[in-house]
């Protein structure tokens, strides 16, 4: 048995048969994790807002896995009618879902930005989307075999809090402390899911991953071109972060890992969890506090209008 320092996508174990949806796969960690999947066999689904975008990432994964079976869906996580019109589709279809990896995400744009719900662009897109789409598709999910449910949070949520106060930042937008806030809450909420899942019965292992400081779009577009982000990602990123591809393993040992358990948090392993192999990471007090997380699970049933059953 691999040990989990050791873990590399070498190690993924055949996902033949198994249904894997992923959102934003179009590029950067959800492109990466698509093409180790599929290269591992599983029928994966993409989704994600641009249909261009969508077209060059299956060709791509097709180049290097000409058997992959891969495909493309359109969805915006910024978009509530979106969601339900992506969700209503797949169970027309009716495939189980095995592995759900909520992953597409926007980071730190530098004027405060709303969804067309009118939530906080960042709580709405890295967040409430998420929340709802995986409430929404939960009964394909209690279809599939051995499901899980993967969240990407970040080492943002450290210093986060929910501030339900103000939770759309409609008083105060400070891009990064926004951006901690709606990865918090998805970290909060892959703990919460786990609960409801076991008090439930529902049989699906909700876990979180985060990719430490990786190399991708989502780090190099945010806050704009000429922010002082950008200037600092150039300068450090070759001594403290890591790729696009080694960022996406703690997410694929989440994924695929026989060993891999509901209620985990996985990340890397190196200096402040910034870059390294995969390991358990660290989860702040504040993202194991039950009630917080209680009550943003109600306040986000609330905001979205999506139910879930009660265990």
């Amino acid at each position: 048995m691999t040990e989990i320092s050791a873990w590399r996508t070498r190690d993924i174990p055949s996902q033949n048969g198994r249904h894997i949806l992923i959102t934003g796969a179009t590029g950067g960690l959800g492109y990466e994790t698509a093409m180790a999947l599929a290269g591992a066999g599983a029928d994966v689904l993409l989704t994600g807002r641009n249909a261009s975008k969508g077209a060059a990432a299956l060709a791509h994964i097709c180049q290097q896995h000409p058997q992959a079976r891969v495909q493309f869906e359109h969805l915006d996580l910024a978009s509530l009618n979106s969601v339900r019109d992506f969700a209503h589709a797949q169970h027309e279809a009716g495939k189980p879902i095995d592995v759900l990896i909520n992953n597409a995400g926007v980071m730190m744009p530098p004027k405060r930005t709303m969804t067309v719900d009118g939530f906080e662009l960042q709580l709405g897109t890295n967040y409430l989307g998420h929340y709802a789409l995986t409430a929404l598709l939960l009964p394909l999910l209690r279809g599939g075999n051995r499901p899980r449910v993967v969240s990407l949070a970040s080492v943002a949520h450290r210093r986060a809090r929910i501030h339900f106060d103000d939770l759309q930042a409609q008083r105060r937008y400070h891009a990064w402390r926004v951006y901690g806030q709606s990865k918090l809450a998805l970290l909060l909420f892959a703990l919460e899911l786990q609960r409801h899942s076991a008090r439930g019965n529902w049989g699906i292992a909700s876990m979180a991953a985060h990719p430490g400081y990786a190399s991708t779009d989502l780090f190099h577009n945010a806050a704009g071109t000429d922010s002082w982000l950008k200037r600092m990602t150039s300068l450090v990123q070759p001594w403290v972060g890591q790729s696009a591809a080694a960022g996406a393993l703690p997410t694929l040992y989440a994924a695929s890992a026989a060993d891999a358990v509901g209620g985990a948090y996985y990340g890397p392993d190196g200096w402040q969890e910034l870059k390294g192999n995969v390991q358990i990471a660290r989860v702040a007090r504040y993202a194991r506090d039950k009630a917080v997380a209680a009550r943003l699970w109600q306040v986000s049933a609330e905001l979205t209008g999506v139910t879930w059953p009660t265990p």
